[in-house]
């Protein structure tokens, strides 16, 4: 078994499923026995570890543990280096539907959405299980299968829905739906699990999602939907709840000891000993052990405050002193092609290489403070989401800020959630809106450690770029029921 694939459970949904022991983490399991669908799911075990198969599909390389970070690459705060030539494609702007990175990771939200159907059709029938265990594991699934819808509609904005229906009847060969019809689903799905999960969890459980993630994400989908007003009421329900709050110190979102922390809404749930993503691997130099992939631009580093406290912990600057574990070395602009790296995503053991229980966030609560921010700019007015705003600053050792309008926003959610995929979304929602103007920010290059074009001018077309074409090979297989998006 290669590195990359070790100790991943491979449950495919409604066909194979296997049995494993009780674990010590949520991704922590041994395979033990083969079963059928019909079979499998008989007791709060099986329901526990069905559940955590869900979870494991986030390791995936071609998901979260890289791909999905790739979409970020055409926006104006990082160059995506490496060598893969498809992602060439992507930041450039030029893809078209038979591009390789934007069909890598259709396969693996579809996974995620089969195994979170199996669980939702057989862990009601089961009998012997606690009621609150059930509860949970039903709005896991819940969650995690509204969350790969999320992605399918972020990434492509129209998609096939397959329900609990089409599982048992084995209809897989669906039409796409609206993007709006995606979005209700995905709604439908969430207030679901926010009355079904706890609010929280101690010990081996940290790290699983809970209510307030299902708050979370339905606030930023009500942002993606322009329903701001339901965005700041579900966004509220995390920030007010007392059970959400940010980290002491931006850092510990960043070091793995500290990062399954109450800011930490969702996470892929990663660790040197039972469970492994590519993503470290993708941010670190490769002078020390790593890719070498998407690098932050001087033009994102020349950004930060003075004395703002993210900027040591999210970038590699030239002359920084970088604890590897075998020793203090220093980064160099030779490096990197930006003369940068990101630096948050990066650590190592104490003994040297890359420490891979760091985890990967995917929501947290400073980001869903800054959309409450944003929605209550937008519907009041100039200064309603200082509180907001001040909350995020005070961490990272700035300044109150007062009147904020949208250019504070705009800045404030471009420095905290730099390198988390969320740069090139939140420029698009605010071209949609109309609160700014896209091309200003892509129609011209990127630049390098010296000065030289890294990517030329980008030519952004409205509506086409909004979303990425349907990958072509499930066109071809669908023989004629999915139809391609429009502009493609």
């Amino acid at each position: 078994m290669t590195t990359k694939n070790r100790n991943k459970l491979l449950i495919i949904a409604a066909v194979l499923f296997t049995s494993m022991t009780s674990c010590d983490s949520i991704l922590d399991v041994t395979p033990k026995g083969t079963y059928t669908t019909a079979t499998y799911w008989r007791n709060q075990s099986d329901a526990i570890n069905g559940i955590t198969g869900i979870y494991n599909v986030l390791l995936e390389e071609d998901f979260t543990g890289h791909a999905e970070f790739t979409f970020d690459d055409p926006s104006d705060d990082q160059y995506r280096a490496g060598d893969h030539s498809e992602d060439v494609a992507i930041e450039n702007l030029t893809y078209d539907a038979a591009n390789a990175q934007v069909r890598f990771g259709w396969r693996w939200k579809y996974e995620m959405i089969n195994r979170a159907n199996s669980a939702l059709i057989y862990i009601p029938k089961i009998t012997s299980i606690d009621e609150a265990i059930k509860n949970r594991c039903l709005g896991e699934a819940r969650f995690l299968r509204a969350f790969a819808y999320w992605r399918l509609m972020l990434v492509y904005g129209e998609a096939p829905v397959v329900s609990e229906d089409d599982v048992l009847t084995g209809n897989y060969n669906k039409p796409k739906v609206s993007i709006d019809s995606l979005r209700g689903m995905i709604q439908t799905d969430l207030l679901a699990a926010a009355d079904l999960l706890p609010d929280s969890y101690e010990g081996a459980d940290r790290g699983r999602v809970s209510k307030g993630t299902a708050w979370g994400l339905l606030c930023k989908l009500y942002m993606y939907w322009e329903k701001l007003d339901q965005a700041i009421i579900y966004g509220e329900k995390v920030i007010n709840s007392g059970k959400y709050n940010l980290a002491p110190t931006y850092v510990a979102n960043f070091t793995p000891e500290t990062s399954n922390n109450d800011e930490m809404l969702f996470a892929v749930q990663t660790s040197d000993t039972w469970g492994y993503s590519d993503f470290t691997t993708y941010y670190t130099p490769r002078e020390w052990n790593g890719w070498n992939f998407h690098q932050p631009l001087k033009q994102l580093v020349d950004e930060f405050e003075q004395n703002d406290a993210r900027k040591a912990v999210s970038i590699m600057s030239p002359g920084d002193k970088i604890n590897i574990g075998s020793s203090i070395a220093t980064y160099n602009a030779n490096m990197s092609e930006t003369g940068y790296h990101f630096r948050k995503f990066s650590y190592w053991k104490p003994n040297g290489g890359l420490n891979y229980s760091l985890k990967t966030p995917l929501l947290r609560t400073a980001d869903i403070m800054l959309l409450v921010a944003e929605a209550k700019i937008r519907t009041t007015g100039a200064g309603a989401g200082d509180a907001e705003i001040n909350k995020v600053r005070k961490r990272a050792g700035l300044g109150d800020v007062a009147g904020a309008g949208m250019p504070a926003v705009i800045h404030e959610r471009r420095m905290e959630l730099s390198g988390e995929n969320e740069r090139h979304q939140d420029l698009m929602r605010w071209d949609k809106a109309g609160l700014l103007d896209i091309t200003t920010y892509y129609n011209k290059p990127k630049y390098g450690r010296d000065g030289n074009i890294l990517v030329q001018a980008r030519n952004f077309i409205r509506p086409k770029h909004y979303y990425f074409p349907l990958p072509q090979t499930e066109i071809d297989k669908s023989n004629g029921v999915l139809k391609q998006n429009e502009n493609y």
